[in-house]
């Protein structure tokens, strides 16, 4: 192998630079209309459920609608651009998005708006495969835990943007969830046409066999000095069971499990916030949704910061814990006494930790099965929190709240347990090398 020119420069080592930002902006997007579209239904619902004499059960059909499509199109087409490429699902995913976004306004019945929203999930959840998988691949190593856990400050930034909808489009009279279901397609136009031209993983190029095109790419986009790598490295098998061999089954396992862990009670309480916290003993309001929309936004630019400072596995394991301690306190006090201080912390504490739902998965597989791994726990934590928002309401109607409380408060313990016997440090790491990152055993 000839020596490296001492002007060279790794991909993974090259300064912070305006195209790094392009394909995060670009990611971002995805993110922030992940939460747009999430936070509306909510909203929707209390328009939907007396209007179309919602039961229990098509209420958590729609609740969970978005989710079970995340879920499908996380695993089908993660698992599809580790084999076509990743640009090409990276640009059609946003047009699902906007078509079926823009088709729920004409919405008659429940079952045209859950397959709708399903339609619309599949493109969200190949854009989070296949996102945080080509946002990994461009950045470098220095910024990609911020860069990668940064969309959940822009995810926060839609769910909170949806809230201010709900408020406002209330007026338009009885459609105005129609309006507000299908405003997700503007912010889905605007990204589907910022994408055209994004070019290919150099990464994926290379495992393809496909060089020179990857070398071009590095020098498009970083410069004639920067290189990928010194060697190609050998691809692997792509599929599905490749995940669960020796040599992976417990990243595998882990990133699947923490994630589904910390997303079933985010998205099974926020997607029904105004009935838990008429529960609760609080009013539903602007205020009361100011507040906590502005601890959501604080929660996660203190994830930011603590993703860069401390070690992910220490950040990860002590937010279960005090998630855990905060919903299972919340549980047990009466209505209205302590509830919005508890309430308060939980949400500062899982805003913030969500983060690293973005920066575990991208960073513990290899290159080759990367948009597979990543789509696979995103596809778990989506099946997971479909199920959960799904049984909610029906939880909250046989269970009460506190039982529907103590078993969320169960699953985040599972998170804790789980992080504890399988989190890697994943701190610093090249993601030349992210095959051989081991997850920790059992202590």
């Amino acid at each position: 192998m000839a020596p490296r020119s001492p002007q060279q420069v790794r991909m993974d080592d090259v300064p912070l630079n305006a195209f790094h930002l392009k394909i995060a902006g670009l990611t971002f997007g995805a993110h922030l209309t992940d939460g747009y579209v999430l936070g509306v239904i909510g909203f929707a619902l209390a328009q939907l459920k007396p209007q179309m004499a919602l039961t229990p059960f098509w209420e958590g059909m729609i609740g969970s609608s978005a989710l079970i499509g995340l879920f499908l199109g996380s695993l089908v087409l993660g698992w599809l651009s580790d084999r076509i490429g990743r640009q090409k699902i990276f640009s059609f995913s946003f047009v699902i998005i906007t078509l079926a976004s823009v088709m729920q306004f004409f919405a008659a019945t429940p079952e045209q708006l859950f397959w709708l929203r399903v339609l619309v999930g599949v493109g969200l959840g190949g854009d989070y495969a296949v996102g945080h998988t080509m946002l990994a691949e461009f950045s470098p190593r220095k910024h990609r835990g911020i860069l990668l856990g940064s969309f959940s400050v822009i995810w926060t930034l839609g769910y909170v943007a949806a809230g201010f909808a709900g408020h406002f489009l209330a007026e338009l009279g009885p459609d105005s969830w129609r309006w507000l279901l299908a405003s997700s397609a503007v912010p889905a136009l605007l990204i589907m046409l910022l994408r055209i031209g994004t070019p290919e993983s150099p990464r994926w190029l290379m495992r393809k066999g496909r060089i020179a095109e990857a070398h071009q790419v590095v020098r498009r986009c970083f410069g004639p000095q920067v290189i990928l790598n010194d060697e190609i490295p050998v691809e692997s098998a792509r599929h599905l069971r490749t995940l669960f061999s020796a040599r992976y089954w417990r990243r595998t396992a882990f990133n699947s499990l923490f994630f589904v862990c910390l997303v079933i009670p985010y998205f099974a309480i926020y997607t029904f916030l105004p009935s838990i916290l008429t529960t609760l003993g609080q009013s539903q309001n602007f205020a009361t949704d100011l507040l906590l929309n502005a601890l959501l936004m604080v929660g996660a630019l203190l994830g930011i910061m603590l993703t860069q400072w401390l070690p992910r596995r220490r950040f990860l394991i002590g937010s279960f814990w005090i998630l855990a301690a905060s919903l299972g306190a919340l549980a047990l006090v009466p209505p209205g006494q302590g509830a919005i201080p508890l309430f308060a912390l939980f949400t500062l504490t899982i805003s913030a930790v969500s983060n690293l739902v973005g920066v575990f998965p991208a960073e513990s597989f290899p290159t080759d099965i990367r948009s597979l791994g990543v789509g696979f726990a995103t596809s778990m934590s989506r099946l997971g929190s479909a199920i959960s928002t799904g049984l909610l309401p029906l939880s909250m109607i046989y269970l009460g709240l506190q039982t529907t409380m103590l078993i969320l408060t169960g699953v985040l313990v599972l998170g804790a347990w789980v992080s504890i016997l399988w989190a890697p440090e994943t701190k610093d790491l090249t993601l030349v090398g992210a095959s051989s990152v081991k997850p920790l055993n059992a202590h």
